[in-house]
Order: C-alpha cells, then sequence, then structure tokens
C-alpha cells in the first residue's frame, strides 16, 4: 500500500512547521502536536512506524528515546510497511535517474571515441543528449580538448539540425501533393455528369478489418509513439531501432499502429530509404578513412568544420 505520509520529529517543543509534498508528504511536528496530520477519520487506525526499518510506534514514550530528526511514516488501515514507503525514498530515486542520465551520454561518448562516424547513426535524441553535455566533462571524457569538444557539439547540432530541415521539407511536399490530389478530386466531381439517385441499399458488416488485431509487434513503445506520433519518424530513430522496423511484419505494424497495411508499408519504405542513406555515409567516411594516412579512427581535426554551408 502506498503510505499515508512520513514525517520527521525535531526536538521536543519545537514550532510546527508542515511542508507538504504527498507520497514523500512530510510533516515537520512535535509530539504534542501530531493533529497536524489531519488525517481522514475513513483511513483510521493508524500506524505509526520507524521510516528507517518499519518499527511500530505505539507508545507516546518511545518519542522520548528517540534523536532529533527521526523519522516516521504513517500508515492507513490495511496499509503495510515497506523500504519504499520510506520518507527519504524518493531522494534515491532522483539519485538514479541522475545516475542513469550520466550513464548513458558517456555510452554515447564511448561511442563517438570508438569511431566519429557514429554520428550518423545516431537517435535525434542521442545527438541532444550529447549535445546538453557540459563541454568539459566531454572533454575529459573523450580525452580531447574544450575547443575540438565545441566544433563535435556544433557538428552533432547541424546533424540534428539538418534532420529537422528535412523533416520540414518532406512535411511541405506532403502538403503539397496532397492539395494537388483534393484539387484534382474537385475538378473531376466537377466535370462528371450528375448521376441518377440510387437506391440506398442496406450494407452489412461482415466483421473485416484493414488490421490483423492478433498480431504482434516486439517494438519499444518509444518507437511506436515516435512512428505514430512524428513527422517523417524515421529520421528521428537510430539505426538500430530503423532495423527493428524493417523486421517487423506488415500486418503486425499495422495493427499496433492502428494503421491499414499500406500506411504501415509506406513507413517501413521509409525506414529503410533512411537506413540505407545512412549506411552509404558510413562507408564513404570509411572509405576516406582508409585512404587517409591508413589511419584507425577519423581524425578529429578532419571532422567537417563546424561551419555550415548555406
Amino acid at each position: 500500500g502506498s503510505a499515508v505520509g512520513s514525517a520527521v520529529i525535531p526536538a521536543v517543543g519545537s514550532a510546527v512547521r508542515p511542508c507538504h509534498f504527498y507520497r514523500s508528504v512530510k510533516y515537520f511536528f512535535c509530539p504534542a502536536a501530531c493533529g497536524v496530520l489531519a488525517i481522514d477519520k475513513a483511513r483510521e487506525p493508524i500506524t505509526l512506524v520507524l521510516a528507517e526499518d518499519g518499527t511500530i510506534v505505539d507508545d507516546e514514550d518511545y518519542f522520548l528515546c528517540l534523536p532529533s530528526n527521526t523519522k516516521f511514516v504513517a500508515l492507513a488501515k490495511d496499509e503495510k510497511w515497506s523500504g519504499k514507503n520510506s520518507g527519504t525514498s524518493w531522494l534515491s530515486e532522483t539519485v538514479d535517474e541522475v545516475d542513469s542520465a550520466a550513464e548513458k551520454w558517456k555510452q554515447l561518448a564511448r561511442q563517438l571515441k570508438d569511431d566519429l562516424s557514429n554520428i550518423i547513426l545516431m537517435s535525434e535524441e542521442d545527438l541532444q543528449v550529447l549535445i546538453d553535455v557540459p563541454r568539459s566533462d566531454l572533454a575529459e571524457e573523450l580525452a580531447q580538448s574544450e575547443t575540438k569538444i565545441r566544433v563535435l557539439q556544433d557538428t552533432l547540432q547541424q546533424v540534428l539540425d539538418r534532420r529537422e530541415e528535412e523533416r520540414q521539407s518532406r512535411q511541405l511536399l506532403e502538403l503539397y501533393l496532397e492539395a494537388l490530389k483534393t484539387e484534382d478530386s474537385i475538378l473531376s466531381k466537377v466535370a462528371e455528369p450528375q448521376a441518377a439517385p440510387r437506391k440506398e441499399m442496406d450494407v452489412v458488416d461482415i466483421g473485416t478489418s484493414s488490421t490483423d488485431s492478433s498480431a504482434t509487434t516486439a517494438l519499444s513503445i518509444q518507437v511506436l509513439a515516435a512512428l505514430k506520433e512524428k513527422p517523417a519518424p524515421e529520421l528521428c530513430l537510430d539505426s538500430q531501432d530503423l532495423e527493428l522496423v524493417l523486421k517487423e511484419d506488415a500486418a503486425a505494424l499495422a495493427s499496433a499502429l492502428g494503421w491499414d497495411k499500406q500506411k504501415a508499408g509506406a513507413v517501413q519504405a521509409a525506414c529503410e530509404q533512411e537506413l540505407s542513406k545512412r549506411l552509404r555515409q558510413v562507408q564513404a567516411l570509411h572509405s576516406l578513412r582508409s585512404t587517409s594516412k591508413g589511419k584507425k579512427a577519423l581524425p578529429w581535426g578532419d571532422w567537417p568544420s563546424a561551419k555550415r554551408r548555406k
């Protein structure tokens, strides 16, 4: 169950000072002011336990033996204490999130350390993560000067900008083609002679569907969300996700996205085209690298300048 709240007991006689944030709702109070919790009668009986180990506190004299700032958890009826109910659990969760974010950018940085051409294969999210890393931290991780890291991050931003420009270009093209299609449809209707009204016929639903609801997909929720919600989704995915989309059965993909097979097939074709383009770019860079003094890694000094060509 979820804890009603957690509490910190200051020195006896201290002023009551409630500090709200529910689920980790903390109340600062002295033993004589426990009423500040204002717990709903419907949730009684309330059990007070030590946040550290869940020891039940059922004697007021117990407070006299406790050090200042002891943390408690108030449990409503039928609720049980667990370590997750600790008033400081939110702190560890925050630390875990920070550690996870730090580990992610370091993993991405190691990919660049192995081969700078991996930039081409990264998702837009990965590119943004590396752009947001403090320059000094990234320089230390890659063992490069901050000047070169500035060029690198500018290059990452260029790649991100180019993908966005390409996305906008595709959207404009789609709007233009849609407008042409609509115009042709209107003209064809105007040119058609008025047909005699037909007798309406009953329509029988035979239960067919353009998608196979029984089909399943191995794609992650994040990838499915990108495919369904983002314009030109192939531009925001990394190469591994593009490969996964291509491996998906068209019927399963259509079912997962709530599309017809034709639309799902079009997305797969776009992903295939984007993946092929990225792999050709990587191959071209590797070819240049092999003919340039036989170096094993793309030299930092030879990476494209941060100054964009108009």
